[in-house]
């Protein structure tokens, strides 16, 4: 029956990797679970491994993984003498504004006030933004054409 030699932590070589080595004869067919749920692969998530003898090893690679991969992950080898399974933590990145519940709204003192603002505030500020914007661009205009027709030019196009 299948035995699992080595499971390790998440390292970072060029992808986040997983190592694994597993012995079986036959050749145990792998599968891998995250958090009890079977892991599909994908572009960003897929398992590669060569087979020497009786023993396949290789990994299970991360491109850029985020917190929502963080969790447990399971390695599964079957063959028709039986199975083995072992199963490691993989924790990535840290969930980004870890204090806040989105569907509660409560906010942790992590993120600064304004960005916690109701509609009815951020709708005031934006006004106050564009009212000042727009007081600016007056006063520069203004400027500039009073700088062009009272400015120090001589009358008779001559240099001083």
């Amino acid at each position: 029956p299948p035995r699992i030699l080595t499971l390790e932590e998440p390292v970072l070589h060029l992808e986040h990797c997983i190592a694994f080595a597993v012995h079986g004869n036959p050749a145990p067919t792998l599968h891998w679970l995250h958090n009890g749920q079977v892991l599909r692969e994908t572009e960003i998530i897929h398992m590669e491994f060569y087979q020497q003898g009786e023993v396949s090893e290789g990994c299970l690679l991360f491109n850029k993984p985020t917190h929502y991969n963080n969790g447990n992950y399971t390695i599964v080898a079957t063959n028709q003498l039986g199975s083995a399974n072992q199963t490691i933590k993989g924790h990535f990145l840290e969930k980004p504004f870890p204090g806040v519940n989105r569907m509660n709204k409560t906010q942790s003192s992590f993120i600064p006030k304004f960005f916690c603002l109701d509609s009815k505030a951020f709708s005031f500020q934006v006004s106050i933004a564009v009212g000042l914007a727009a007081f600016a661009c007056v006063l520069l205009v203004v400027l500039f054409i009073m700088i062009n027709k009272y400015g120090r030019r001589s009358k008779f196009g001559m240099k001083g």
